[in-house]
C-alpha cells in the first residue's frame, strides 16, 4: 500500500506543480505591476483549470495602463463568461483556439473605457441570436438589431471618438470608433469573433474611419461589416473604393485590424496618435484586392454628392434626398445622399465623363423648379468632386 501511495504521489505531483506554477512572463507581469501586482496574481491564482490558457493569455498581452488598474474579480468574470459562450453557442466549438483568444476572450479592442460588459451583453444578444445554428446566423440578428436594442447613432456631437460601450449608450451616439467598439462587444459576448479596421486617414478625402471585421467557421476567413451593415452583406458597403487606395506600411494611409496578441505594429488612433499600445496587423492589401473593381477609370471622374437642408433656427442637417446627375433634360444617372445617421465620409457617390457639364439636381414635381441646384464640369485629370446640395 505504501509502495501503491508513493507511486501515486509521484505522478500527481507534476500535475499539481503544472497546475500551481505561474508562467515565467506572469511573474515578470505582476512584479512590474508593483503593488497592483497582487490583483493580477489573485486573478491567475483563483482561475479554473480549464480557463488558465485564457487568463494567461489576457494577462500576458494586455495594456500597461491595465495591468495597474483592473481587478482580479472583473479579470475572472471576464474569461468565465467568454468560455461559457463558447461552450453554449452552437458554433462556439468551430472556432480556432487563436482565434477564440484574440478576438473573443479580451474585455476591450481599442483604449476605451474598461466597461464591464460581457455579462449584460451575454444575456441581450444571445437573445437576439434566438436559435441560429451558425455564427453567420446569429451575425445577421445582431448586426440588424443592435442600434436599436442599444439605441445608439452616428452623431459627430458625441463626447469623445473612443467611448466605452455604456457612455455610448447613455448619450445615445457614437462616432464609428464607438460604433465599431458597441458592435465588438455583441458579437464577442456570444462567441463571434469580432475586431476593429481601419485607417487613420483616406488617401483621396478628409478623415479617418473605424469598422469592423468579422471571423465566421462557414468562411474560415475574416469579413468586413459595420455597425449599420450594407443591405449587399459581408465585405460590401461604401468603404472599399477609399480603403482600396490604402498604402500598405503607412501609419497614416495604410489599413489596419486590431490585435490583442502583441505585434510588430500597432493600431492608429487619431484621437491619440502617440499612443502605440494597441497591437494590429496591416491588412491594406486585402482591401486593395476586394475594392480592385472599384478603381476609377482613365478619363472618369467620382461625383460625391450630400445634401443638408437648412433648419429653423439656420443649421444646417444631413438629410436623405433623391438626386439626379443631369445633362440639361437628359438624366444619366440617380441616386439617393446619405442620411444625418450615416458616416460624414459617406457620399452619394456618381461617376461621369470629364471634361463635360452637368447639373447635379433635387428634383420636384416640376422639372423646371428644382428644390436645389448645382452646376458642375469636371475638368479633365479631375478624379473626384465634392458636390454639397443645400436645400432651404
Amino acid at each position: 500500500m505504501r509502495t501503491l501511495l508513493l507511486s501515486l504521489s509521484l505522478i500527481t505531483a507534476p500535475l499539481l506543480a503544472a497546475e500551481t506554477t505561474t508562467p515565467q512572463a506572469l511573474s515578470a507581469l505582476f512584479e512590474r505591476a508593483g503593488q497592483h501586482g497582487e490583483e493580477l496574481k489573485k486573478a491567475w491564482d483563483q482561475c479554473p483549470a480549464d480557463q488558465k490558457k485564457g487568463m494567461e493569455f489576457l494577462l500576458a498581452h494586455m495594456p500597461p495602463r491595465d495591468a495597474t488598474t483592473l481587478k482580479a474579480d472583473f479579470l475572472l468574470e471576464n474569461v468565465k463568461l467568454a468560455y461559457q459562450a463558447r461552450s453554449e453557442m452552437p458554433w462556439g466549438k468551430d472556432i480556432p483556439e487563436e482565434i477564440f483568444l484574440n478576438d473573443v476572450l479580451p474585455y476591450a479592442v481599442l483604449d476605451e473605457t474598461r466597461d464591464n460588459w460581457r455579462a449584460d451583453f451575454y444575456t441581450r444578444f444571445k437573445k437576439i441570436a434566438g436559435d441560429a445554428t451558425t455564427a453567420s446566423q446569429a451575425l445577421e440578428r445582431i448586426n440588424a438589431a443592435i442600434a436599436q436594442e442599444v439605441g445608439v447613432e452616428y452623431n459627430t456631437k458625441r463626447r469623445a471618438p473612443n467611448q466605452g460601450p455604456y457612455e455610448s449608450m447613455q448619450l445615445k451616439m457614437a462616432s464609428c470608433t464607438g460604433l465599431s467598439i458597441l458592435l465588438a462587444d455583441a458579437l464577442r459576448s456570444v462567441c463571434i469573433p469580432c475586431r476593429i479596421a481601419g485607417t487613420a486617414m483616406w488617401t483621396t478625402k478628409e478623415g479617418n474611419h473605424n469598422w469592423n471585421e468579422v471571423w465566421l467557421p462557414e468562411h474560415k476567413r475574416w469579413l468586413f461589416t459595420e455597425y449599420t451593415p450594407d443591405k449587399k452583406g459581408l465585405d460590401h458597403g461604401w468603404l472599399i473604393a477609399d480603403a482600396a487606395r490604402g498604402i500598405p506600411g503607412s501609419v497614416a494611409h495604410g489599413v489596419y485590424a486590431t490585435s490583442w496578441e502583441k505585434t510588430k505594429q500597432h493600431f492608429p488612433m487619431v484621437w491619440n496618435m502617440r499612443d502605440t499600445t494597441v497591437p494590429s496587423v496591416d491588412v491594406t492589401q486585402r482591401y486593395i484586392e476586394l475594392g480592385a473593381k472599384t478603381m476609377i477609370k482613365p478619363g472618369e471622374c467620382e461625383l460625391r454628392i450630400d445634401a443638408y437642408l437648412t433648419q429653423a433656427d439656420g443649421t444646417k442637417k444631413r438629410e436623405s434626398l433623391d438626386v439626379e446627375v443631369r445633362q440639361f433634360d437628359v438624366v444619366v444617372a440617380k441616386g439617393k445622399t446619405p442620411s444625418a445617421t450615416a458616416d460624414m465620409n459617406e457620399f452619394l457617390s456618381i461617376r461621369v465623363p470629364q471634361g463635360v457639364r452637368y447639373q447635379v439636381i433635387i428634383p420636384t414635381e416640376n422639372p423646371n423648379r428644382p428644390r436645389a441646384m448645382e452646376a458642375i464640369a469636371p475638368k479633365n485629370k479631375e478624379e473626384f468632386l465634392r458636390v454639397k446640395l443645400e436645400v432651404k
